[in-house]
Order: structure tokens, then C-alpha cells, then sequence
């Protein structure tokens, strides 16, 4: 048997290359990890973690509004974007050294740089010349945004650098309708920038359900989000006013930042995978088998590089799994990609579970569908015309739930146990012997009837 420096080299310190590279640890294996950037990766540096908090930040606002109705008397509030931003960055360096230190207790050696196959068993350090022969390499270098190429598309950012702005715009035009979209569209107009949305089709969050879709873009309107749709950007123009925007339409937009969101891609770039003889399919995503296998025996990969399912939970799942099958011979849980719960921290928020009511038609030949459309206590009291969606998709002949989708105030809390609910095949007949908990939200979805 050839002799190697380590049993497991990890390229990427994200979430789900951390949990890979612990786990094989932790079954005795020797282990290496290099990450060029920041561990944690970027959920922890990028994405999720200061999302959210962004998003809390933008939802005070509606509070403050809100509790003049329940008694409460204060002075006009004020915001400070640079001292939020302080905060958020003392949080993520906090979290990102947790990550270091969770590695090195665990007996992991970590490489900060940049990691490049030579061959299949061979990486080769950028920084330090050094080279690593490896038993396995796993691959976890996760996704970066798209950038569309256009004149003046120098001039816009995207979701990585939206999280390091010196000031708060005044003016912002997103470009794009997904979930990251949605969520920093919520942010900058929770926060008193002049938003708009501008996508290519009609509605915003394909992929979800339509009516979930529908009635966020309505909220949105409301809250004085401008949509502009079937239209894309053709330039963009600095100006002594801003960047002028020329659109597919005809119509023009000045505003002083442009905001890409139109989709990340596989983060493949300088790997070396050529050398190592890795398949990728045509966008770039590493192919591989349900257990995160690449077309080289040795080399694996696992998260967003691979496109499956792009989710920090899901990286992490995929990580777990990937290292105690290999190191620890123990038969993982099985992921089911369908029923992983979803949320988008817009305002108000979506969580979802399961198939959409297109997909479940497809599919099931005889499905019921359940829906309710309400004001909460808590919006209601307070004068907001804020609503709360829930649908459910039944299979008729079996009653098994195919899926649930909500938008409102808490639903993404609410989804992780409903995920519980529709991973145990639950079906409809076991929500309604469920005893409502009142008042709450939740009670609604309990009792519906139809």
C-alpha cells in the first residue's frame, strides 16, 4: 500500500469541508485542510450568518411602528449602517475563530492557502511551494456569485461586497428575483434605501410556489420595493447623479447602487481538477454519486461545488456522511434532497417543505390542495396589513402531506419542524389529530379544513 502525508486532505474551510475534516478526525483519520479565505466559508463570512442579522437589523422599523399600538412612547429612532456593520464584523471573526479552533482541537492541520491538484493524490500549496500526497482529497470550496458581463458591469456588486459598503446607499437596484434577491431587497428597504427589483421574467422566487411568490411580491409592493420586470440591464453608466441604468426596455434608472444577484456558480476555479483527471458538468459543478464520489476513486466532493442542493445544512449533512462512511464505516442517514426545509428571510418571510403544487401535479395524478390567507393577532392589533399564507399539498389516495409552504412572521421556525412532520411521511390526518396550541400562527395550519 503506498505511504501518504495524510489519510484525508480537505480543499475549502466552509461548512461543510470543517464538518468533513472533524468527523475523519475523530475516526483516527490524519487530516489536512486548506482555505485561501476565510474558515467558515461563506455562510459564516458571506452569506446566511451576516445576512440575518442584516435582516433583524432592517425589521426594527416594523417594531418600533408596531408597539406605539401596544402602549409603547419613544423618540423618533436613528440608524448607524457603519456601526451595524462593526458589530457584524466583530460577530463573524468571532465565529470564523471558533471555526480555527474547532479544527486544531480536533487534530486537523490547517493550510491557510490555496490548495491545487497535481494528480489525483498529489496537491500542491501556492503559498508555501509545499506538496501533500493525500489517501483521499474531499473537495468543499462551495459557490461564488455570477457576474454578468455587460458595459459597465464593473461598476455593480454583488451579495459578497453588499456586506462591506461604507455607507448606506440611498438608491438601489437589485438585479435578479431568487431568495437572495428577495432578501436584501427586504434589508435595504427595511432600512430606508429607495429599492428596486429588476428580473428578466414575470415573478420573483422561481422555483417556489407560485401562490408563496405571488404574495411576497405583493408585500413587497407595499413596502414600496419597485418590481420591474421582463427586463434586463444593458449598461451601466457612472454620472455626476449616480449610475444610470439602460435596461432591455428602453427605460433608464438612476440610482447609486447596483446590486447583482442573478446566481452563484460552482467554485472550480484554479483547483487543478484537469490534472486530476475530475469530471465537471457543463456549469462548471463537480459530478458526483450519492456518496459524494467523483469519477476519481480518491477524490470526493461535497456542498455547493457540486450543485445539488446549495445549502449550508446540506454541505454539512453531505460532510458528515462523506466522512463516517469512509473513515468511521458507518452507514449514514439518508438525505432526502425533496424534504429539506427551506427558508427566505425576506420580509415577511417564506419557509417551505416538499414539493410545490407544480411539481405535486406533475407527479400525483389525484392531490388536494389547503389554503388560508390571514392577518396575524400580533400584525392585525398593530394596524400592519401584513399577511400570513399557508398551503398544504395532500396526495388524496395515500393522505400523505407532499408539501407545506408558508410566508409571514416566524414561518421558517415553524418549517424546520414541519420538516420532522413530512421526513416521517406524515400524513394529513396526523396534523389534524395534532391539538392546536393557541393562540399561535401555527394552530392555523392544524386546523385548516378543505
Amino acid at each position: 500500500m503506498a505511504n501518504y502525508d495524510v489519510d484525508l486532505f480537505v480543499i475549502g474551510g466552509g461548512s461543510g469541508g470543517v464538518r468533513a475534516a472533524r468527523v475523519a478526525a475523530s475516526h483516527g483519520a490524519r487530516v489536512a485542510i486548506a482555505e485561501q479565505a476565510n474558515f467558515g466559508g461563506t455562510c459564516v463570512n458571506r452569506g446566511c450568518v451576516p445576512k440575518k442579522l442584516l435582516v433583524y437589523a432592517s425589521r426594527f422599523p416594523d417594531q418600533f411602528r408596531a408597539s406605539r399600538a401596544y402602549g409603547w412612547q419613544q423618540q423618533d429612532a436613528q440608524f448607524d449602517w457603519a456601526s451595524l456593520i462593526t458589530h457584524k464584523d466583530t460577530e463573524i471573526s468571532r465565529l470564523e475563530a471558533i471555526y480555527q479552533r474547532n479544527l486544531v482541537n480536533s487534530g486537523v492541520v490547517i493550510h491557510a492557502e490555496q490548495a491545487t491538484f497535481e494528480d489525483a493524490n498529489t496537491l500542491r500549496l501556492a503559498t508555501s511551494g509545499q506538496r501533500v500526497t493525500a489517501r483521499y482529497s474531499l473537495i468543499a470550496t462551495g459557490g461564488y456569485p455570477h457576474r454578468a458581463v455587460f458595459p459597465g458591469s464593473e461598476l455593480a456588486i454583488t451579495s459578497d461586497e453588499a456586506f462591506h459598503l461604507p455607507e448606506l446607499p440611498g438608491r438601489v437596484l437589485i438585479v435578479g428575483g431568487g431568495y437572495i434577491a428577495v432578501e436584501f431587497a427586504g434589508i435595504f428597504a427595511g432600512l430606508g434605501v429607495q429599492t428596486s427589483i429588476m428580473i428578466r421574467g414575470q415573478q420573483l422566487l422561481r422555483g417556489f410556489d407560485e401562490d408563496l411568490a405571488r404574495l411576497l411580491a405583493e408585500h413587497q409592493t407595499r413596502r414600496g420595493i419597485a418590481l420591474h420586470t421582463e427586463q434586463f440591464i444593458r449598461q451601466i453608466e457612472q454620472t455626476a447623479d449616480g449610475l444610470r441604468v439602460s435596461s432591455s426596455t428602453g427605460a433608464t434608472y438612476t440610482v447609486d447602487t447596483v446590486m447583482l444577484c442573478t446566481g452563484r456558480k460552482p467554485n472550480t476555479r484554479a483547483l487543478g481538477l484537469e490534472q486530476a483527471g475530475v469530471a465537471v458538468d457543463d456549469k462548471g459543478a463537480i459530478q458526483v454519486d450519492a456518496h459524494s464520489r467523483t469519477n476519481i476513486p480518491s477524490i470526493y466532493a461535497v456542498g455547493d461545488v457540486t450543485d445539488r442542493l446549495n445549502l449550508t445544512p446540506v454541505a454539512i449533512r453531505e460532510g458528515q456522511a462523506f466522512a463516517d462512511q469512509l473513515f468511521g464505516q458507518i452507514t449514514p442517514l439518508e438525505l432526502d434532497y425533496e424534504l429539506v426545509p427551506t427558508a427566505v428571510f425576506s420580509t415577511p418571510e417564506l419557509g417551505t417543505v416538499g414539493l410545490t403544487e407544480a411539481q405535486a401535479r406533475e407527479r400525483f395524478p389525484d392531490i388536494r390542495v389547503l389554503q388560508t390567507r390571514f392577518r396575524a393577532m400580533t400584525q392585525a392589533f398593530a394596524g400592519s396589513e401584513d399577511q400570513v399564507l399557508m398551503k398544504v399539498l395532500i396526495d388524496n389516495p395515500t393522505d400523505r402531506v407532499l408539501g407545506v409552504h408558508l410566508l409571514g412572521e416566524g414561518v421558517a421556525e415553524m418549517a424546520q419542524l414541519i420538516g420532522v412532520a413530512l421526513t416521517a411521511s406524515a400524513r394529513w390526518q396526523d396534523f389534524r389529530r395534532t391539538v392546536a396550541l393557541h393562540p399561535s400562527i401555527a394552530e392555523e395550519l392544524v386546523t385548516l379544513r378543505g
